[in-house]
């Protein structure tokens, strides 16, 4: 864990707060390079965790760096806020007031969608396993600043929690969400997507477990919801049905309660 060069002494004590919540060593930058500290810190063999004002930025040898940005899902809820169209939001039923548990928050895109789709009457939780993603994507979404208000309100609003869907599933009620939306890592990655490679390096990789799906329905009020690449044989195995086919690579299968 590092800083931003020449930083000021709330960054520095920023810094060190994140160092301790993720458990790691923390390196004043003075003047040395990224690199520099992967060359000279035997602790950052994983890479190098650096804090600025505009959240936390994640380098590791030879990969792109990791940081929060809204990327599509800006474009995606900006077209949603101004009565546009969203797959996934028109195939989970969202609607203002609604309550929706993301399982696999990754960096965060589609809860940020969901936000907007649910409204300042819904909530959002966002559940990710991985410690530093989830640092990276929470810090982010506190800080980042789009030039709409209420875009930025929605990620605000967004309840970032680091837990294992499973056993967070276990520990919910019957019924305490009306949404529970899957999007594991793709079991046929979508190679256009440049912008998730370096999340394929800190994310958590298992396949989605019939247990959870089971979960899922026990705490949905209305739906379970799986975004998975449109060849992958996930829904089926799973129980989910896609209400439409189309030419995208991405695709969403459903399980509507009664």
């Amino acid at each position: 864990m590092t800083t931003i060069e020449r930083p000021d002494e709330e960054t520095v004590r920023y810094a060190m707060r994140i160092a301790e919540e993720l458990g790691c060593a923390y390196a004043p930058r003075r003047r040395d390079t990224i690199r520099g500290l992967m060359r000279a810190k035997p602790e950052a063999a994983d890479g190098v965790l650096a804090a600025g004002p505009e959240g936390l930025k994640f380098s590791q040898r030879d990969e792109p760096p990791l940081f929060y940005h809204p990327s599509m899902a800006f474009i995606r809820a900006k077209r949603l806020r101004e009565g546009g169209y969203d797959a996934m939001a028109h195939a989970a039923g969202a609607k203002p007031g609604d309550a929706v548990l993301d399982c696999t928050a990754g960096l965060g895109s589609d809860a940020l969608v969901f936000s907007v789709a649910v409204g300042a009457e819904g909530r959002v939780t966002a559940l990710e396993a991985s410690p530093l993603l989830h640092l990276i994507v929470r810090e982010g979404m506190r800080t980042y600043q789009t030039e709409l208000p209420d875009i930025n309100e929605a990620m605000r609003r967004i309840q970032h929690i680091k837990a294992e869907h499973l056993a967070y599933l276990r520990s919910l009620p019957d019924k305490s969400y009306d949404i529970v939306y899957f999007d594991p890592m793709f079991t046929k990655p979508v190679m256009a997507s440049a912008s998730l490679m370096p999340l394929r390096t800190v994310a958590e990789d298992s396949a989605l477990t019939q247990e959870a799906v089971m979960e899922a329905r026990r705490v949905a009020r209305r739906a379970v919801m799986l975004k998975d690449h449109r060849d992958s044989k996930e829904f089926e195995r799973l129980g989910f049905i896609r209400p439409r086919r189309t030419a995208n690579a991405v695709a969403y299968g459903v399980i509507t309660l009664r």
